[in-house]
């Protein structure tokens, strides 16, 4: 496995900076963290081909794109078998209401987030799921009624 580079302090203060807006130019972000252009930009070119910088992407809201309703979907399963997860995790993958899918410990197995436009849509959603699916044995969907805090920013 292939060691994570040392992050200083530099680092670490453009990592926020773009994280904040990743639309600021280069010379924005080398004059805020004391450096030229040239070694700001080696800086940031090092953190993509470690994958720290994984991807830069424009933050949408869902609400003012028609996807209003977020749901948070636990899943049980009886079968954890390595086929069944495969069988899973394709399913998943192709289902754009799906944001995330987490792999959990403890009660439930799987986490899912979900946006989608209305009920009628969360419902079409569920039984394309239950029926790509096999073997769930719990699906709770919990509906958010406000979201309280909303980052994609790292605490770094």
């Amino acid at each position: 496995m292939a060691t994570q580079p040392e992050l200083d302090l530099t680092d670490r203060e453009i990592l926020r900076l773009i994280q904040r807006d990743a639309t600021l130019s280069l010379a924005a972000i080398a004059a805020e963290v004391g450096l030229t252009p040239t070694p700001c930009w080696k800086r940031i070119r090092r953190l993509e081909k470690a994958g720290i910088i994984a991807g830069r992407v424009a933050l949408l809201d869902p609400a003012k794109v028609g996807l209003p309703l977020s749901v948070f979907v636990a899943l049980e399963i009886g079968d954890h078998s390595a086929a069944w997860i495969d069988t899973f995790a394709q399913a998943v993958s192709t289902m754009p209401e799906v944001l995330e899918c987490w792999r959990m410990g403890g009660d439930v197995d799987y986490l899912l987030r979900v946006v989608v436009e209305d009920m009628p849509a969360y419902d079409a959603f569920y039984r394309r799921l239950t029926a790509a699916v096999p073997g769930l044995r719990n699906v709770t969907s919990r509906f958010a009624m406000e979201r309280v805090k909303g980052t994609t920013a790292l605490p770094i």
